[in-house]
């Protein structure tokens, strides 16, 4: 699977974990260039608190468009050291 904004892959991975239709890419399969971290979170009741990342890719920003749970909770432990994205980050296979 790809994730793909303004034309470029930013991560790829042939190991992602489907939750609530979202993919899940392993940590070390996300391309480090073109996240900066966020001061944004959320929480879910079952998953716990979201951390964020924004996307810089060819001097755009992507504000808060993937999101990670640093310590999920036990429900959500498949998705612990994964990225997923919103924001019109595309999922292509």
């Amino acid at each position: 699977m790809k994730a793909i904004w303004n034309n470029t892959v930013v991560a790829e991975s042939d190991n992602t974990v489907v939750v609530e239709n979202n993919h899940y890419f392993p940590a070390d399969s996300i391309k480090k260039e073109y996240f900066e971290d966020s001061i944004a979170h959320t929480t879910c009741p079952w998953k716990g608190r979201a951390s964020y990342y924004s996307l810089r890719v060819n001097n755009e920003l992507n504000k808060d468009a993937a999101w990670y749970y640093p310590e999920p909770k036990d429900a959500a432990q498949e998705i612990q050291g994964r990225v997923a994205f919103w924001k019109g980050v595309q999922i292509t296979s």
